[in-house]
């Protein structure tokens, strides 16, 4: 088979391409052309269809994702923003931490065991790109309900994946969230996070600089696994019959992954690596493309120099793999002898396949024949950019008027009716225990792991002498930000603010994904538009930046979409991670205070949802200024050593957060129902801004004090009491949740009700 050269694509302008079949529209086509005054080489189309793909060129939400940047609060400790592989924090003491999530959604439900566990992978590289050493990651997942014979086929593959990829590579998985939802069957969402620790001298970025410097491939050898994969398979909807494209999904290497991290830090520690790019969606023309526009502008490439696992694949195909577990170095001429004697050392292959010029193009050679000449950054920087129509949707305020109300949809009002909920609401599958498959992970491998699930947040050591660590909490309720996109987006931004701030560290940064439908839809685009701008208002007003994160489009089976979801991830530091507050109270005689307003707020909440498949109305109000008072009152209260235990009150409301505190612990506690607001409503609002904190007798007077002097309201609402079982007519050495006169539940029942759901469905 004859190569298609530069030169044969200049003396055959009208030879027909496959440009649809590669997921180019006729426009996109056509610029390509003009931007090489020809038709491109099958290889030059291969190149710019994977990179101009949604996926890799952020062509439909460039114009939303510019206000992150336009509204970036003012802050000094953001190393590197927006742009990069992921964005760098200083947290102190010399101190800088990297962190951003993606997602994997298409192929892990193609290949459900292979496409999480290749996600993981991808984001531990971009994390080592930047020269950060790996700490943890985090997977927020979505899916179909949980007794739907699809689920039950993609989440025990899924769930094997992360901890098979993961725990092979020693990290630990220290939190996520579980969802389900009917929106997500045929469309789960698996988004995976990682955060990394280095010193500020040590952060490292994707360029290619300084004419003659060599450019090295490292890891895996390149195979025909994932050719198009995420950058393709991302970019599309399915069908109602399943994906309309299977390109092949990445097999991963956990094994040969931990090599390249070793590999990796060394030759950048050791001041070898002038540039540094991982090869994930789109491989080797993402890599050498991305490298040249960033750098010089020139690059050349010898592309049957690279190492392969398969002989028969062709340029193309070579150029769009993405296979896993490679990386692409620039190194100076003087290093490469002592880069590979490391990389030699680790056990890895390393090649030389190009260099780095000051041409202005890209350049690919094939056995001699040039097959690739193009300008670096059309491929990399100047893909298509569109501004998609939207409006708000004709069904929008049909949906926000259907409202919850308590004429609407009936509410438990006896003490019997109500303890039933309870019990009832605590085994609803997203409410449940998630133990079975969170016990899958290790969550406590390098010793440094502090909090882990089901604490409100994932808690590492960065330095061990100091103690200084972060936290890290990721929040998202679709359903809110069905109702109204702009709110829900601020309501998951609020949450993972609370939940960083209720373990005592103070938030410094945030990353998202933000998993939507089909960006050719108009109400799926307003969805984001809206998402987009409620985000970069809320961290303008809480002064968080945006670091980075990932865009995910397409997520729907035919016409219907997922819920929009807009993952966001808050990441803190503390000076400290001894003085944490975890969830569980400790000693008897602690007070149990409810901080915030609890008003009627229950739509898009998780009782309509669970008890009366209800989804109507406007969300829960959010109030930034009483986010930011909570949040400084639960950090004071954690440094100052008022606070032994702190939980936010999100889904479920109060009786969730009182139940999870109570098993956690393992001791009961008398709680009382204020005369002033209805019992239903009490336990089970989802009212935002609000915090169930456990103070100790001698700090409740300082403690209500500064929660009075910052006017934040504080309830007293319990009390701990281990011993409260038999007072209630329980055998001696019973654990008891008592709510006033009106109804008692005892631990062993609690524990029976909360852990059974999942494994009876998946064990």
């Amino acid at each position: 088979m004859s190569i298609d050269t530069v030169s044969k694509a200049e003396e055959t302008p009208d030879q027909a391409q496959p440009f649809a079949e590669l997921g180019l529209k006729p426009d996109e086509y056509e610029r390509i052309r003009e931007i090489l005054g020809r038709r491109p080489t099958s290889s030059e189309l291969a190149m710019y269809s994977v990179m101009w793909s949604e996926h890799c060129s952020y062509k439909s939400s460039k114009v939303h994702l510019k206000q992150f940047g336009d509204k970036k609060p003012e802050t000094d400790k953001l190393l590197v923003g927006i742009g990069e592989n992921a964005g760098v924090v200083d947290i102190g003491e010399g101190w800088a931490v990297t962190f951003k999530v993606e997602s994997h959604n298409h192929p892990s439900y193609v290949e459900p065991y292979q496409g999480a566990a290749t996600g993981v992978g991808g984001i531990v590289r971009d994390i080592i790109s930047m020269g950060a050493r790996p700490l943890a990651v985090m997977d927020p997942l979505r899916f179909g309900p949980a007794d739907a014979a699809d689920t039950r086929r993609v989440l025990p593959g899924v769930v094997s994946g992360i901890g098979g990829y993961g725990n092979c590579l020693g990290l630990p998985n220290i939190g996520g969230e579980i969802v389900f939802d009917d929106t997500y069957l045929g469309n789960p969402l698996v988004n995976a996070l990682c955060v990394g620790a280095m010193r500020h001298d040590e952060i490292h970025l994707a360029s290619a600089k300084g004419v003659g410097n060599l450019v090295v491939l490292y890891g895996a050898r390149t195979g025909g696994d994932g050719i198009g994969g995420v950058s393709v398979l991302a970019s599309e909807t399915f069908d109602a019959d399943g994906p309309a494209k299977r390109p092949s999904v990445q097999v991963g290497d956990p094994f040969m992954e931990k090599l390249l991290i070793e590999a990796t830090l060394e030759v950048l520690h050791a001041g070898l690596v002038e540039g540094i790019q991982d090869l994930g969606g789109a491989g080797i023309s993402c890599a050498t493309s991305e490298l040249a526009s960033n750098g010089d502008g020139g690059m050349h490439v010898w592309l049957d120099r690279v190492l392969l696992r398969d002989a028969t694949l062709s340029p193309e195909e070579i150029l769009m793999s993405e296979s896993q577990e490679r990386m692409c170095a620039v190194v100076a001429p003087e290093n490469v002898d002592a880069f590979m004697a490391i990389i030699k050392k680790w056990d890895v292959e390393a090649v030389v396949i190009g260099e780095v010029t000051d041409s202005g193009h890209l350049t690919v050679d094939w056995h001699g024949e040039r097959i690739v000449d193009v300008p670096p950054r059309t491929v990399a920087h100047e893909g298509p950019i569109y501004e998609r129509p939207y409006a708000r949707p004709s069904w929008q305020d049909a949906l926000q008027a259907d409202a919850p109300t308590a004429d609407r949809l009936a509410r438990p009002t006896t003490a019997d009716d109500i303890r039933a909920t309870v019990l009832n609401m605590i085994g609803a599958p997203n409410l449940a225990s998630k133990a079975w498959i969170t016990d899958q992970y290790d969550r406590y491998v390098l010793g440094n792991t502090v909090l882990s699930q089901p604490e409100d947040v994932g808690m590492v050591r960065i330095d061990e002498e100091s103690g200084l660590g972060v936290a890290i909490s990721t929040d998202c309720n679709g359903r809110f930000t069905k109702l109204d996109p702009y709110t829900g987006t601020q309501l998951a931004l609020a949450e993972s603010y609370r939940n960083v701030c209720a373990s005592g560290a103070i938030p410094l940064a945030v990353t998202n994904c933000l998993n939507f439908g089909s960006p050719e839809d108009p109400d799926v685009m307003w969805q984001f538009a809206e998402a987009t701008r409620g985000l970069a208002d809320g961290c303008l007003q809480l002064g968080i930046p945006v670091t980075g994160g990932n865009v995910s489009f397409y997520n729907q089976t035919g016409d219907t979409a997922i819920l929009p979801t807009p993952v966001v991830g808050v990441l803190g530091v503390i000076d400290d991670v001894d003085r944490r507050t975890p969830i569980a109270w400790n000693e008897d005689g602690e007070l149990i205070y409810i901080l915030g307003d609890t008003n009627d707020e229950f739509a898009g909440g998780e009782w309509a949802n669970h008890v009366h498949k209800h989804l109507g109305g406007m969300p829960p109000k959010v109030d930034l200024e009483r986010e930011r008072l909570l949040g400084e009152v639960l950090v004071a209260g954690s440094r100052d050593g008022m606070l032994s235990a702190a939980h936010d009150v999100s889904d479920g409301g109060i009786a969730q957060v009182l139940v999870e505190m109570a098993l956690h612990a393992g001791s009961g506690a008398r709680c009382w129902i204020p005369d002033n607001i209805d019992p239903f409503t009490f336990l089970f609002s989802e009212s935002a801004g609000r915090a169930v904190v456990v103070v100790a007798r001698t700090e409740e007077l300082r403690f209500t004090e500064m929660c009075a002097a910052r006017q934040l309201p504080a309830q007293r609402v319990g009390v701990v009491d281990s011993g409260l079982g038999p007072d209630a007519g329980y055998p001696a050495g019973t654990q008891v949740l008592q709510f006033n006169d009106w109804f008692t539940l005892t631990l062993d029942e609690l524990h029976e009700a909360h852990t059974k759901t999942l494994p009876a469905l998946f064990a």
